[in-house]
């Protein structure tokens, strides 16, 4: 294995017999098979380099699935990259309307606009995502015109790359373990009021395991003056149907006018003064 420095954690037994036997190799697989075992036992994992960002840089996006006993509903998750600062709300679906609309509601929440966000590779930002082919993204157009109303510049993880969006993927997990695992709910109503007391009163004032910091603690003294300013209106979609704007009433029908008709006689005889 010294031959293959750098390669023992992945090449598999059979090439490598193939290799060593073409080298002068007697011996046989299973020998070899045992001793790549034990060598790979024995090789560390590559270390993991942890992606830190300032303040009022970034923030990552995701959703995740749910199943309560009246359906399923998908949280939207937002976290800032620099205090660890939780956003996240359940919805019945999960497409463009969801996240343009959860993505205002967490601007609001954080009293401003983070400068950058990274997302997973959801298809209402990203349509195609080209770059291990030596391509480029090709993002979703209305998102595009969502992007330029909020001032952010979006950005997309690299795929089978989900630990360069570990901040969020973590207070999945969290969110899962801490809120909806061992409570009970009703309704959508409830949730969504016991979802706003876990933020405010167990989520953003917890220490965080990584900054040894409260995530609110930590962005109200650094990140919250490190943010854009909020857009002075929410973003109006030429394309989506505003699904909270009540239906238009429906037109009144027009009066129906009966017409008496008469033979050609009958109007002869009225123009000559006879009934």
């Amino acid at each position: 294995m010294k031959c293959y420095p750098g390669r023992e954690a992945y090449v598999s037994a059979v090439r490598l017999l193939d290799e060593i036997r073409a080298a002068g190799y007697g011996g046989g697989y299973t020998q070899l098979k045992d001793f790549v075992r034990q060598v790979r036992s024995a090789v560390p994992p590559a270390p993991v380099i942890r992606f830190e960002t300032p303040a009022g840089r970034q923030a990552q996006v995701d959703f995740a699935r749910f199943r309560f006993p009246w359906g399923v509903r998908y949280a939207l998750l937002v976290v800032l990259g620099y205090s660890r600062l939780l956003w996240c709300r359940f919805y019945p679906r999960q497409d463009m309307r969801t996240l343009m609309g959860g993505l205002e509601e967490a601007f609001g929440y954080f009293g401003g606009v983070p400068q950058e966000l990274l997302f997973d590779q959801m298809k209402a930002v990203i349509t195609r995502d080209l770059r291990l082919e030596g391509g480029a993204l090709i993002r979703n157009a209305e998102f595009l015109r969502f992007v330029r109303h909020w001032s952010f510049t979006p950005r997309a993880c690299r795929p089978y790359r989900a630990q360069t969006k570990g901040k969020v993927e973590r207070p999945v997990r969290y969110l899962r373990g801490n809120f909806v695992y061992g409570r009970t709910f009703v309704h959508d109503a409830d949730l969504d009021q016991q979802r706003r007391a876990w933020l405010d009163h167990v989520a953003n004032v917890r220490v965080h395991g990584t900054t040894q910091e409260r995530p609110r603690v930590r962005f109200d003294r650094d990140e919250r003056v490190r943010l854009q300013p909020l857009a002075p209106r929410r973003y109006s979609s030429l394309v989506l149907d505003d699904a909270s704007s009540p239906p238009a009433p429906p037109r009144p029908l027009r009066p129906v006018v009966e017409v008496e008709k008469r033979s050609l006689a009958a109007y002869a005889r009225l123009v000559g003064g006879v009934a």
